[in-house]
């Protein structure tokens, strides 16, 4: 069933569009809450009357059209949407995601939504085999984008081959096993760092790293969904924390090192994702110090290794640690490993392309301290944080 599961169904231009019919019949006998977006290229095909009648919703079809609510619909739908499908999905539609464009009601739905977003390709044969095409694809995938694979048999062009709309018990069986949501960390607590530090030079001048929070956000993302209890302490980062989570901003190692002390005694399990900086200025000038002749010379004196000093104290706590390296990615991780009593650590390279700072995916082990080594390639930073907390479930 997909009772209380709120579902927004994207409807392109092709003559497969008819099927949406269906496809909202069938998720309403299922007892989801279904909300449509038809793009002009649809209207072609179909009536927004039918879909209005079936979903018992309104029928978004333009991004500026008046407003029924008092809210912008496309973030709204964007934010209270848990699955976004689009079936049938053209190359158009997919393209324009692959590439950040939004300049339609969908697209830009799409381009603003965090919820799990499922296209069902309807097209041509030679358009679904074309290598522009087919890269898209990989693309989304790559990012956490899922793909109902085609049908094949005669389309509507006349031709035979790959590209039909998929069957909508297909559609329907995928989208129910994706709503099967794991709530397998329920009431679990669940400490969380992000992002960088900041360490002042003066009051306009400080030391950082390249840490963009991403990993780390996505982390209490994928917790807080699977039921737990989710304190997200994060340094200075362009990204909004996750609703449902105790968000903990601090800018200093010190002041992440304050912060994680206070709340680790009610923790069970602690991920320490952020980039904290190893040094800081000795002394923190209080004006901003001024150019002048010859060079400046700036003495740096240690933080205090927060990992280190949980793995002398965590007893039973489950503690991960994160590893970025730029060589001996592993041999490195495993002396971590042991270093700071780590349970396992999460290591990658960060000169990889697709790995490391600032990047929406990554390419990294899994290393626990029995020397298992788990490989995961380039994907998503939310499908890396459920492998991380499928993880941490198993030692439970």
């Amino acid at each position: 069933m997909l009772k209380g599961k709120n579902i927004v169904l994207g409807v392109t231009g092709g003559i497969a569009a008819y099927k949406a019919c269906d496809i909202v019949s069938r998720l309403k006998k299922l007892q989801a809450n279904v909300n449509v977006i038809m793009t002009k290229s649809a209207m072609a095909f179909l009536q927004p009357h039918t879909l209005q009648a079936l979903s018992q919703n309104p029928v978004i079809t333009e991004l500026f059209e008046s407003p029924r609510y008092w809210d912008i619909e496309h973030i709204s739908l964007a934010q209270k949407a848990d699955i976004l499908l689009v079936a049938p999905a053209t190359a158009n539609i997919i393209g324009k995601v692959a590439h950040g464009i939004a300049d339609d009601m969908l697209s830009t739905t799409i381009m603003a939504s965090t919820a799990k977003v499922v296209f069902a390709p309807a097209m041509n044969t030679k358009m679904y085999q074309n290598v522009i095409f087919q890269s898209n694809i990989e693309k989304l995938k790559t990012l956490g984008y899922s793909f109902i694979p085609p049908a094949s048999g005669r389309l509507a062009c006349g031709d035979i081959g790959e590209g039909k709309l998929a069957e909508v018990d297909k559609i329907i069986e995928f989208i129910l096993e994706i709503a099967k949501e794991k709530r397998d960390l329920e009431g679990k607590k669940v400490l969380i760092t992000a992002g960088p530090t900041m360490e002042a030079i003066d009051p306009v001048r400080f030391i950082t790293n390249h840490s963009s929070g991403k990993m780390g956000y996505a982390l209490a993302e994928a917790a807080s969904k699977r039921g737990a209890d989710v304190t997200l302490i994060s340094g200075p980062t362009k990204l909004s924390p996750p609703s449902n989570v105790e968000f903990v901003p601090i800018k200093s190692t010190l002041d992440m090192y304050d912060a994680v002390m206070k709340h680790f005694p009610h923790q069970e399990v602690i991920i320490k994702s952020a980039a904290v900086a190893d040094y800081r200025p000795q002394y923190s000038a209080e004006k901003k110090i001024k150019k002048q002749e010859g060079d400046l010379t700036l003495t740096l004196v240690r933080n205090p290794d927060i990992l280190f000093e949980l793995g002398q104290i965590k007893k039973e706590k489950i503690l991960v640690g994160f590893a970025a390296e730029t060589d001996h990615v592993i041999e490195y991780a495993k002396g971590k490993i042991l270093k700071k009593n780590l349970d396992f650590i999460v290591a990658n390279d960060v000169t990889q392309e697709g790995a490391g700072f600032g990047t929406d995916t990554n390419i990294v082990y899994l290393i626990d301290k029995n020397d298992n080594i788990t490989k995961i390639d380039r994907s998503s930073k939310l499908e890396i944080a459920h492998h991380i907390l499928d993880k941490v479930k198993q030692l439970f």
